[in-house]
């Protein structure tokens, strides 16, 4: 079983506010699935996710599409994903295209268009994940699609918000002498 972690500078390509991948891991072997985990990053909101897949790269797409699930109100359709040697040997470079279309669900302008991302690397892995955020970031960098990562973003800062106060309320009804424990007294029995 191999495990492959990174940290890139960020993809390259839309218009403002970009998609940065953050970090993303994946575990992958010949009698396990796949999977795959990112946190992906646009100004001040972030979004993390983990999924499984058939290989390291679906398992990594899938945990992408799930992390932006409420961005993109669906996953975006796979279109082509291709793989190619710039040189021979194993320390070679590969050039990874990948083109996505809008998700099924979106609608009117939303629901049109391909979109293509590139990447280069040594670890396929790697150039695939950052191809297809590229290609995610042509997407997002539509006219009409301006403004889906702030609202997102925004959603999701609402939902930890009352979560926090649930959090904070349950805290608050727990009655303090029962709730503290003396971890030596079991040792004075």
């Amino acid at each position: 079983m191999s495990t492959t972690t990174t940290e890139p500078a960020g993809a390259a390509g839309a218009a403002s506010p970009t998609l940065h991948l953050v970090r993303w891991t994946v575990t992958s072997g010949s009698n396990v699935q796949s999977r795959g985990a990112v946190v992906i990053a646009s100004g001040d909101h972030q979004w993390e996710a983990s999924a499984e897949g058939n290989g390291p790269v679906a398992a990594l797409f899938r945990a992408v599409d799930t992390a932006l699930a409420g961005v993109l109100a669906g996953h975006p359709r796979l279109i082509a994903y291709d793989v190619h040697a710039v040189a021979e040997g194993p320390d070679a470079q590969g050039v990874v295209t990948v083109k996505v279309a809008p998700p099924e669900t979106a609608a009117g302008r939303r629901a049109t268009g391909r979109y293509t991302g590139e990447a280069r690397s040594e670890n396929i892995i790697a150039a695939s994940v950052e191809a297809y955020i590229e290609a995610l970031n042509q997407l997002l960098g539509e006219e009409h699609w301006a403004g889906a990562t702030e609202a997102a973003g925004n959603r999701r800062r609402a939902k930890t918000a009352a979560a926090a106060a649930a959090r904070a309320a349950r805290r608050a009804e727990l009655d303090e002498g029962e709730a503290h424990h003396d971890p030596s007294a079991w040792f004075e029995r």
